[in-house]
């Protein structure tokens, strides 16, 4: 038995000296094959407040259930090129002014078969997104990431390490609105999806023109405050 095979008693007679590279690809084909969505609550909170102009109600928040469909469903069937493991996770900041409120939101995610990494946030500055990357680089090691879906428009803190998924062969999708994700809709090896186009992703249409599906004929964008609260903030900045 050589040195390797001891050090590496796994690998098994015979494979003591095989290529670091192709032991890497056989592990990676042993592991089974992982779809993974994850969703920035804080961020598609603030994102859809801002493109809607308005804080969001229920009629106007995203509908967990159609979303869930619309991932499982683009994951294909084990053993048929399809991802062998599905699983979908949402992070999100918990001020303690609205633990009770927060609680019936949660269990209706878990309901609907989504891990809910939940975070007290007792600073402004507290966040979710190194949590994000954290539970994604753990997913890296403990299967083949086939397909990672993030819903988030923040590009600051995303963009660099899903471009570098991106380049090791995973299929990485970002879902957010496009007012607000240049970094994902101009990347080549990002897929980037409005999330308004993910079928039933909402009840109804939300109150937004979209720049990037503007009809030929042209839109009126409608003001999201009104002129003379426009007019009397800046006379009180310049007072």
């Amino acid at each position: 038995m050589t040195a390797t095979e001891i050090e590496n008693p796994d690998l098994g007679p015979g494979r003591g000296s095989e290529p670091a590279a192709e032991v890497e690809r056989r592990v990676d084909r042993d592991r089974p094959a992982l779809d993974l969505l994850v969703w920035d609550a804080p961020n598609i909170d603030m994102t859809l407040a801002t493109v809607i102009g308005a804080r969001p109600t229920a009629a106007s928040r995203p509908r967990f259930d159609a979303i869930a469909s619309w991932f499982v469903g683009g994951a294909g069937e084990p053993g048929d090129g399809g991802a062998d493991d599905v699983e979908a996770c949402v992070f999100a900041n918990v001020p303690p002014q609205h633990v009770t409120s927060l609680r019936g939101w949660v269990e209706a995610l878990r309901s609907f078969g989504y891990s809910v990494f939940a975070r007290p946030k007792s600073r402004p500055d507290d966040d979710i997104d190194q949590s994000m990357l954290d539970h994604i680089e753990v997913r890296t090691h403990s299967h083949r990431l086939r397909r990672l879906v993030v819903f988030s428009g923040d590009g600051r803190n995303f963009a660099e390490p899903l471009e570098d998924l991106a380049r090791a062969g995973t299929d990485v999708v970002v879902v957010a609105f496009s007012e607000v994700a240049g970094y994902a809709s101009s990347s080549e090896l990002l897929h980037f999806i409005d999330i308004e186009d993910v079928p039933g992703a909402f009840a109804a249409p939300l109150d937004r023109v979209r720049l990037d599906s503007l009809p030929v004929e042209g839109a009126w964008l409608r003001p999201t405050k009104s002129l003379r609260d426009a007019a009397a903030a800046y006379g009180r900045k310049t007072a």
